[in-house]
C-alpha cells in the first residue's frame, strides 16, 4: 500500500495521482474512479499507454511500466516540469526531443497527443521527456499511415521550437510547419470545434495545458 498519494488529476477519466511505495515515487492511473459512462474509453486508453510503455522499455525520457491489471496503471515518476511551465528556450532540448521523437517512431510508436504542451516535460537537467501515451499508436506497422502520423508528432514539437525557441528552426523544419497532413487540416476545418466543445463542457480542459478539472 502507498504510504502518501497526491492527487495530480481526477476527471470523468479516472484519477490520477503521485503516490509512494516503500520510498519509491511513481505515477497510479485509477480507471476504477471513472464516470460509468466513460469507464470503458478510459479502460482502453489506458491499456493502450501499457503497450506503448512496454514496447519503449529502456527508451530515456519515457516512464517505465511499473504494471496494469485493468484497474490501475502504475509508472516510474518522472521529475521535471511541463513545457508550458518551463518554457524550454535552449537549442539542446529540441535536439534531444528530436532524437527522442525518432526512438519513438523507431520502436513503432507514435504519441498522437504532442500538441499539449503538458505531454513535454523539461527534466531537471534540461532534457526532454515525453509522457501520456493514451492516444498512441501501437501496431507497430510502419504504412504510409504511420508515417502520416509521426510526421505531424514531428510537426507538432516543431510548433513547440517555434513557440519558445523560433530562431533555431532549420529551413526544412519551416516548410514542415507550414504543410499540414490532409488529415490535420480536414481536423481544423470540421472537427476540432467540436472536439473543444466536449473537452472544455465535460471534461472541464482549457486551451493547452490541459489539466481538466478536479471532481468531486
Amino acid at each position: 500500500m502507498p504510504s502518501q498519494a497526491t492527487l495530480l488529476k481526477a476527471d470523468e477519466l479516472g484519477r490520477i495521482e503521485i503516490i509512494e511505495c516503500d520510498g519509491v515515487r511513481m505515477i497510479r492511473r485509477d480507471i476504477g474512479a471513472a464516470r460509468w459512462w466513460a469507464r470503458a474509453f478510459a479502460r482502453r486508453a489506458a491499456a493502450r499507454e501499457a503497450r506503448a510503455l512496454a514496447k519503449l522499455a529502456g527508451v530515456d525520457g519515457v516512464p517505465t511500466l511499473l504494471g496494469w491489471d485493468g484497474r490501475e496503471l502504475l509508472r516510474s515518476y518522472m521529475a521535471g516540469r511541463p513545457m508550458q511551465q518551463a518554457q524550454p528556450r535552449d537549442r539542446t532540448y529540441y535536439r534531444d526531443a528530436l532524437r527522442l521523437l525518432g526512438t519513438l517512431h523507431r520502436r513503432g510508436i507514435v504519441h498522437n497527443d504532442l500538441a499539449k504542451e503538458p505531454n513535454w516535460l523539461v527534466r531537471e537537467d534540461g532534457s526532454p521527456a515525453v509522457v501520456d501515451f493514451q492516444l498512441a499508436w501501437t501496431r507497430g506497422r510502419r504504412g504510409p499511415l504511420f508515417r502520416l502520423l509521426a510526421r505531424e508528432d514531428l510537426r507538432h514539437l516543431l510548433k513547440h521550437k517555434r513557440t519558445y525557441c523560433p530562431d533555431a528552426l532549420s529551413t526544412r523544419q519551416r516548410a514542415i510547419l507550414s504543410t499540414p497532413a490532409p488529415h490535420s487540416r480536414l481536423w481544423r476545418a470540421t472537427g476540432k470545434r467540436l472536439y473543444k466543445l466536449i473537452a472544455r463542457r465535460v471534461f472541464g480542459y482549457w486551451d493547452n495545458e490541459g489539466k481538466g478539472r478536479v471532481r468531486d
